[in-house]
């Protein structure tokens, strides 16, 4: 019977001492994950600089179109596979987080995307998020990144960039634009951030400081003088502030985002906001007059063919939007919870309301602040409605486009994003006098599933 019990004894004292060793490995496994997690950050930071210090090189690297299926070399493969299997690492890592944190959430700070396209929008539904004091915003950060890339770098090589960009601006690693910024910054000083004044945060003190004579801000402060802006104080303010928010009309493909969404350092909930394409083309062509002229002639022409180029640049649009909607609506475990559709028409039909779900939805308080300025600009005067303009009388505004688009123009669209308008719930007009009827809704009911 001793025997048995000391036994006994052994193999418990055994089992205490593998366990206290399994605690002591996940630590140890944490830590060298975590190292291994900052060395996969840093690799495309280095693409960056890398296209900053050669851009010819890159062009010529990329003088044939890269598509988005494996290449003969396998060279593209094993980098998504790379993407893959780090992304894998990440949940891993965070589900061992949370067991090393009791369960308790690691992540206190809310981060969210608003990714659109170009006059959907986005502008006025960012600022509803601009508008809320605990919330850093950034307006249109890729802006930069764009502008100096090189013509010829493919859509992949762009959207990995911008991903890397996005990922340290939500960290309030803000220096990672001086890599993208002409002139290059002076000791952490620019005038030229790219509409600096859509950012409350970054008109705000202390970054506002006192304004330089001679010195030229490009994209100044709206509502009081600031000087240059210094990056630091920016990064800083950032740093002090509970929630990061940006929105951007740069970034489209929603699949590249699940590095973002399971790193354990971010807590990213994304807002796809979405409009009719019809709308889209009509604000488009007032807004970038120049680059619709082969569309205008096609339409004064009458019976004269249209440009297989424009319906082809149409069609990728529609086309684009569409796969990501479909990707979020799937709700793929990594995606659950963190992904929301919400169409431009329902917003300007009841702004509060919307305004409401997103909040709920990205877990932020939607504060009397907010509310005050959604009121106040959704019921603007006429001639508040410019066509950059986030003043609005939403409810009248949002189909303005059905009484002036040409019938001719609107069955292009119609025929060339017919399956993107029918996942959105946009309704097809058989006739001009559909199109112009007030009466005929261009809208179906929004789905509740639009939340993932």
């Amino acid at each position: 019977m001793e025997i048995r019990r000391a036994l006994s004894q052994d193999i418990w004292e055994l089992l205490l001492c593998l366990k206290m060793r399994s605690k002591y490995a996940i630590l140890l496994v944490f830590v060298i994950s975590l190292v291994i997690i900052e060395k996969e950050n840093n690799f495309i930071s280095r693409v960056s600089d890398k296209l900053k210090q050669s851009p010819q090189a890159l062009a010529e690297a990329n003088s044939t179109e890269v598509s988005p299926a494996p290449a003969k070399n396998g060279s593209l493969a094993s980098l998504q596979e790379l993407d893959a299997a780090f992304s894998q690492m990440r949940s891993h890592l965070y589900n061992i987080t949370r067991q090393l944190a009791g369960d308790r959430d690691p992540r206190p700070r809310r981060h969210v995307m608003l990714m659109a396209t170009t006059r959907t929008g986005s502008s006025f539904v960012g600022e509803f998020f601009n508008q809320q004091g605990s919330i850093f915003y950034l307006f249109e950060p890729l802006w930069h990144p764009e502008k100096i890339l090189p013509g010829g770098s493919s859509a992949v090589v762009s959207t990995l960039i911008y991903r890397d960009v996005l990922k340290q601006l939500f960290l309030c690693d803000l220096y990672i634009l001086e890599n993208f910024i002409s002139p290059v910054p002076e000791g952490h000083l620019t005038p030229f951030l790219f509409r600096r004044g859509s950012s409350r945060s970054l008109c705000e003190e202390p970054v506002c400081t006192p304004s330089t004579k001679k010195v030229f801000e490009k994209y100044h402060c709206k509502n009081r003088h600031c000087g240059p802006l210094n990056i630091t104080l920016a990064a800083e303010a950032c740093l002090r502030k509970q929630h990061v928010a940006m929105k951007t009309v740069r970034f489209r493909q929603l699949e590249f985002l699940q590095p973002l969404v399971e790193d354990p350092r971010l807590d990213l909930r994304i807002i796809q906001l979405v409009r009719d394409p019809r709308a889209v083309l009509a604000s488009r062509m007032v807004a970038f007059s120049n680059k619709y002229e082969k569309l205008k002639k096609w339409l004064s022409e009458g019976e004269a063919s249209l440009y297989e180029e424009e319906v082809q640049r149409l069609r990728g649009h529609c086309e684009g939007i569409r796969l990501s909607a479909e990707l979020g609506l799937r709700r793929p475990g990594w995606l659950r919870g963190r992904y929301m559709l919400v169409r431009y028409e329902d917003v300007a039909l009841a702004p509060l309301q919307k305004a409401r779900e997103m909040f709920r939805f990205a877990g932020l308080p939607l504060t009397p602040q907010v509310e005050e300025w959604i009121v106040k600009n959704t019921q603007a005067p006429q001639d508040g409605n410019g066509v950059y303009s986030t003043c609005k009388n939403s409810s009248e505004q949002f189909d303005k486009w059905r009484f002036s688009m040409p019938f001719k123009l609107a069955q292009m669209v119609q025929d060339t994003c017919a399956s993107a308008m029918q996942l959105f719930g946009y309704k097809l007009a058989g006739s001009p006098a559909l199109l112009a009827n007030r009466s005929f809704s261009l809208l179906e009911e929004a789905q509740p599933a639009w939340v993932t």
